[in-house]
C-alpha cells in the first residue's frame, strides 16, 4: 500500500504523464486523437527524468539503438534464427575462423544526408579497440575497407565467436561526426545522425519522441512516432497502463497471470531471458571494500535466500529458476556442467548452511545476533534505482531472509544516473541488478561480458561489463580457448565450460538470484504484429536493444 504522501505524489506525475500522453496525440482509450497519425507510447520504467544522451557506447544513454544507430544484422538471442541483414547484406568465414568478410548494404545514407560506406564500419570497429570501456566482447580484429561496399576482417586466432558480436551488437556510427571525439565511450550525443529508421524529434526530460526517418534505406516505417515518457516508477506505469494511456510496457505488472481481465484490451508475453543477481564489488586486490569481498559472505548469501518466497512476492510468481553456473536451464540445459555442486539455486532457503559456512570462516554471532568477525558486524548496504518497485520489494524481503541467517542488509535507492555511477567506479557493496545475455544464444558472451579480467578495472575506474571486478585466470584461460573453438563443437567446448561454471559457482561474484520473466503488455488496437509466444522473432522488451528496433519496423497501425 501506499502512504498518503507519497501516494499523493505518484497521482500528480500520473496526472502530469496523462497530459503528457495526450498532447503526443493518444486519447485516455489509447485510440488515436481525430485525424492523426497515432503515436506508439512505450514506457520502459524510466523512473526520474531524462538526461538526454544518444551515444549507443555511452552507459547513460537513453535510448537510439536500433532505432538511430543500426548494427550490421540483427540475432534473435531467444531462438537460433538466421540474422537479418540491416546494414549488411552477407557475411562470411574463411575456413580456420581467421577472416569475416561482410558485404554492406549501398545506397545507404547517414541522416545528415552523407553516405554510409565501408570506411564508417573500420572507424566504428577501430575506435573500439582504443577505448576499452566501450568493447565489452574483447573484439581484438583488424579490419579493412577493400572498397565502399566490402570489409574483412582479420584476427589473428580463429575467432568464430566474435562473428555475432560484430555483426549483431556493435552499433555503427558515422565516421565524419565522431572522428573528434576525445572520449567517444562517454561522450553526451545530443544531436544523433544515424542510419536507423527513426530520428529524434523532440526532447524533454519528461519524455522524448522519435519520428519516422523518411530517408530510411528501408523505407519509412509504419510506426510514425514513439515517445518514451519518464514516470514515477513502475506503479504510475501501471496506472497508466489501467487508463490505456501506454501501448508497451515491460516490467512488473500485478495480476499479470489474468491479463485480459486487469487490463482489458491487452496482451502479454513472459520471457525468461535475464538472470537477477546481486552484483558483489568482489576483489579487494582491484580496490573493493566490505564484507562481500569475502567468498563465505557471498556464499551464506546464496543459502540464506528464500527464493520461493522472493518470486512471489516480488515477482508475481513470473520468474523462473536460475543456475550457479550461469547458463539459462531451458536453453543451454544440454551445457550445464554435471560438476556443479547446485545444477539449480535452491527454491527454499538453508539458513543452517549459510551459518555453517561463515562459522568454518572464523565469524561468531555478537549480542544483536549478527555474525561478526575481527569486531565487525557482517553488515552490508545494497543499492537499487528508486521506482522499481519489484527490485525494491525483492531488496526488502531478502533483507528479512538474511537477518535469520545472521546478516545485516540494508536496501538503499538512488536514482537511475546514481546507481550507474557507482556500479561504474566500484562505490557499493552489493547491487541489484540482472546479467543480460549476448548476440547469439551462447552462454559464452555472458561470461565474457560479466568475468573476464579484460572487461574489469579497478576501483575508481570505469570498467567494461564485469562490475563486480572480479578476475580469475583459470577463467580467463578457458574464456580464451572457447573463444577460438567453432561454436557448433560442443564436445570440444565442454571441458572449458564446465571450468567456468564450477568455479563461478565457488566463487560467487554475482549471486543468483532468480531468472527474470521479463513481462511485456502491449496493446493490438492501435498497431498489430507484436511478438508473442508462438513467434518470438525478437526479444520482446522496449529496453532491448536492438530488438526493440526490429518490433517497430515489424508493426503497423491497426486497420493498414
Amino acid at each position: 500500500m501506499l502512504s498518503t504522501e507519497r501516494g499523493a505524489r505518484t497521482r500528480a506525475v500520473v496526472i502530469l504523464a496523462a497530459m503528457t500522453l495526450a498532447a503526443a496525440g493518444c486519447q485516455a482509450s489509447g485510440t488515436p486523437a481525430q485525424g492523426r497519425t497515432p503515436t506508439l507510447i512505450a514506457y520502459t520504467g524510466q523512473a526520474s527524468d531524462y538526461q538526454i544522451n544518444f551515444n549507443p557506447f555511452a552507459p547513460t544513454a537513453i535510448g537510439g539503438t536500433g532505432t538511430i544507430f543500426q548494427t550490421l544484422f540483427f540475432y534473435n538471442i531467444v531462438r537460433k534464427d538466421t540474422p537479418v541483414p540491416w546494414l549488411g547484406r552477407a557475411f562470411s568465414w574463411n575456413k580456420d575462423g581467421t577472416e569475416l568478410s561482410i558485404t554492406l548494404r549501398d545506397g545507404v545514407k547517414w541522416s545528415d544526408g552523407q553516405r554510409f560506406t565501408a570506411a564508417d564500419v573500420v572507424f566504428t570497429l577501430d575506435m573500439i579497440t582504443k577505448h576499452k570501456g566501450m568493447n565489452n566482447a574483447g573484439y581484438a580484429g583488424h579490419a579493412t575497407a577493400v572498397d565502399d561496399t566490402h570489409v574483412t576482417i582479420a584476427f589473428d586466432k580463429p575467432s568464430f565467436v566474435d562473428g555475432p558480436s560484430v555483426l549483431g551488437k556493435t552499433y555503427i556510427v558515422p565516421e565524419h561526426k565522431w572522428k573528434d571525439l576525445a572520449d567517444p565511450a562517454v561522450a553526451v550525443l545530443k544531436d544523433p545522425v544515424g542510419t536507423g529508421p527513426y530520428l529524434l524529434d523532440d526532447f524533454k526530460p519528461q519524455a522524448y519522441t522519435l519520428k519516422a526517418n523518411p530517408a530510411y534505406w528501408g523505407g519509412a516505417p509504419a510506426v510514425k512516432r514513439i515517445r518514451y515518457p519518464a514516470l514515477s516508477g513502475n506503479q504510475s506505469g501501471v496506472t497508466a497502463l489501467k487508463a490505456g494511456q501506454i501501448d508497451w510496457q515491460t516490467g512488473p505488472v500485478p495480476g499479470i497471470k489474468d491479463v485480459a481481465k486487469n487490463y482489458p484490451g491487452y496482451k502479454s508475453v513472459i520471457t525468461p531471458v535475464n538472470q537477477i543477481v546481486l552484483d558483489t564489488c568482489s576483489n579487494a586486490d582491484l580496490g573493493c571494500q566490505g564484507p562481500q569481498t569475502d567468498p563465505a559472505v557471498r556464499q551464506a548469501i546464496y543459502h540464506a535466500i528464500d527464493r520461493t518466497q522472493l518470486n512471489a512476492l516480488a515477482f508475481d510468481n513470473t520468474a523462473g529458476d536460475i543456475s550457479p553456473g550461469f547458463l539459462l536451464p531451458n536453453r543451454d540445459r544440454a551445457l550445464m556442467s554435471g560438476k556443479l555442486r547446485n545444477a539449480i539455486a535452491p527454491a527454499k532457503p538453508d539458513v543452517a548452511e549459510a551459518q555453517r559456512i561463515l562459522e568454518d570462516a572464523g565469524y561468531a554471532k555478537n549480542s544483536d545476533g549478527i555474525y561478526a568477525k575481527d569486531g565487525k558486524p557482517l553488515a552490508l548496504t545494497v543499492k537499487t534505482v528508486s521506482g522499481w518497485t519489484d527490485y525494491i520489494t525483492a531488496v526488502n524481503t531478502i533483507g528479512q531472509q538474511l537477518k535469520k541467517a545472521g546478516i545485516k542488509l540494508t536496501p538503499q535507492q538512488l536514482s537511475w544516473n546514481e546507481f550507474v555511477d557507482s556500479r561504474d567506479r566500484g562505490s557499493y557493496q552489493l547491487i541489484i541488478d540482472s546479467l543480460y545475455q549476448g548476440p547469439a544464444p551462447d552462454p559464452y558472451y555472458l561470461y565474457t561480458y560479466f568475468l573476464s579480467t579484460a572487461q574489469t578495472a579497478k576501483v575508481g575506474a570505469k570498467p567494461g561489463s564485469n562490475f563486480s571486478r572480479f578476475s580469475d585466470p583459470r577463467i580467463d584461460r578457458a574464456l580464451d580457448a572457447l573463444k577460438h573453438i567453432n561454436p557448433t563443437d560442443n564436445a570440444a567446448r565442454q571441458p572449458y565450460l564446465d571450468t567456468i561454471q564450477t568455479l563461478v559457482e565457488q566463487s560467487m561474484p554475482y549471486i543468483p538470484v532468480l531468472t527474470q520473466g521479463t513481462i511485456n503488455v502491449y496493446h493490438d488496437a492501435k498497431f498489430t504484429g507484436w511478438p508473442t509466444d508462438s513467434d518470438l522473432y525478437a526479444f520482446p522488451a522496449v529496453w532491448q536493444s536492438p530488438d526493440s528496433a526490429e518490433v517497430y519496423l515489424r508493426l503497423k497501425p491497426a486497420g493498414k
